[in-house]
C-alpha cells in the first residue's frame, strides 16, 4: 500500500515532532511513508469562518497532492473531518450553484483514503499493540471532532491500553469540549478560556503526569491553559506515546 503523511498546519508550524513520531511508529511496522511536499491547509479555518469559495482551491490542492497514493493519515482528528465530512458539502454546493460536478469528483476520491490516525492503525492495519513502552500516568482527552465527526469511539484508548508501562486514568467530563474550536477561541476567547480553565481543573485532578490527545490544536489550548494554573501535566500527542519504546521514550 502506498500512505502519504498529512502533517497539517497546526502541528508542521508549532508540533514537527508529532508528525516524526507518525512515521516512526508507521515504519515501525512495516508501512512505508510518503510526504507530498505539495500538501497545505486543508481549508477548516476558511470554511469554519464562511470563506466556502475561497475554500475550494484547498480541496483541488488536496485532492491533487494525494492522489498518487492509497490511503492518507493525519494525526488530526479535526483536520481529517474537515476532508470526510465537509469536502463532500463543499461539492454539493458548488453542484447546487451549477458549478459543475469536479469538486464532488474530487471530494469523492479524497474522503474514503483519508484517515485518522488511529483509525488507521486499529481499522486498516488491524492492530492494537503496537510496540510502545511509555512508563506514565495518562488520562485521555478524546477531542471533538474525533469523538463526534470521526466517531472514534474506544480506538485511542484501546491503543493506549496495550502500551507496556502506561496507567490510564479516568478523566472527568472527558466528553466535554476544552473549549478551543479553532476560530471559535478567537471570536468567543472568554467562553473559550472558561472552558479550557474546567478542563484543566479535570485533567489536574486525575494526577496523571501526561494528557494524551488526538489533536495538537486542542493540546496546545490545553497545554497553555495547564500552564497558566501551574499544573505540571504534560499534553502530548497520541502519536508520541505510540511511538515510545524502551529504547527511545519520545
Amino acid at each position: 500500500m502506498r500512505v502519504a503523511l498529512f502533517i497539517t498546519c497546526v502541528n508542521d508550524t508549532l508540533y514537527p515532532r508529532t508528525g516524526r513520531a507518525v512515521v516512526t511508529l508507521l515504519e515501525r511496522l512495516g508501512v512505508e511513508v510518503g510526504f507530498p511536499p505539495e500538501q497545505s491547509c486543508c481549508g477548516q479555518p476558511h470554511f469554519n469562518t464562511g470563506y466556502r469559495h475561497e475554500t475550494e482551491p484547498l480541496v483541488r490542492r488536496y485532492a491533487a497532492a494525494f492522489q498518487d497514493y492509497d490511503y492518507v493519515v493525519t494525526p488530526s482528528g479535526s483536520c481529517a473531518a474537515m476532508v470526510r465530512d465537509n469536502y463532500p458539502r463543499i461539492g454539493a454546493k458548488a453542484a447546487a450553484e451549477g458549478r459543475g460536478q469536479e469538486l464532488t469528483e474530487l471530494a469523492a476520491a479524497a474522503v474514503p483514503k483519508t484517515y485518522e490516525l488511529t483509525e488507521f492503525l486499529t481499522d486498516v492495519l488491524k492492530v492494537t499493540d503496537v510496540g510502545a513502552y511509555y512508563p506514565h500516568t495518562v488520562t485521555y482527552h478524546p477531542t471533538c471532532h474525533g469523538l463526534r465527526m470521526l466517531r472514534l469511539g474506544d480506538r485511542p484508548r484501546r491503543l493506549l491500553a496495550a502500551v507496556k508501562g502506561l496507567e490510564l486514568l479516568e478523566l472527568p467530563g472527558a466528553e466535554e469540549c476544552c473549549g478551543f474550536g479553532g476560530t471559535f477561541a478567537v471570536k468567543n476567547a472568554a467562553v473559550s478560556a472558561a472552558m479550557g480553565a474546567d478542563k484543566a481543573r479535570n485533567i489536574t485532578a486525575t494526577g496523571a503526569e501526561t494528557v494524551c490527545t488526538v489533536d495538537n490544536s486542542c493540546q496546545m489550548h490545553i497545554g497553555g491553559t495547564l500552564a497558566r494554573q501551574g499544573s505540571t501535566v504534560r499534553p502530548v500527542h497520541i502519536a508520541e506515546i505510540l511511538a515510545s519504546t524502551e529504547g527511545d521514550v519520545w
